[in-house]
């Protein structure tokens, strides 16, 4: 029973591309490691710039230095 967590910053990531995402994963897991599709769990987690940090700072300070 494969779980994958997807972490984006939330950008407007549209309900087509979760979508996108959860059926690719679901089947590469199914085609690589021949899991069932009906027992992966895929969730996709949106997260504030604010809130996902790099270089010891927020993405959104982060990308103002840039």
């Amino acid at each position: 029973m494969p779980y994958v967590n997807i972490k984006v910053t939330d950008e407007g990531v549209t309900r087509d591309q979760k979508s996108q995402l959860i059926k690719g994963v679901t089947e590469l897991l199914r085609d690589v490691l021949g899991k069932d599709p009906a027992t992966t769990f895929v969730v996709i987690d949106e997260v504030a710039l604010t809130d996902w940090g790099i270089g010891g700072m927020n993405v959104e300070d982060w990308r103002k230095q840039s």
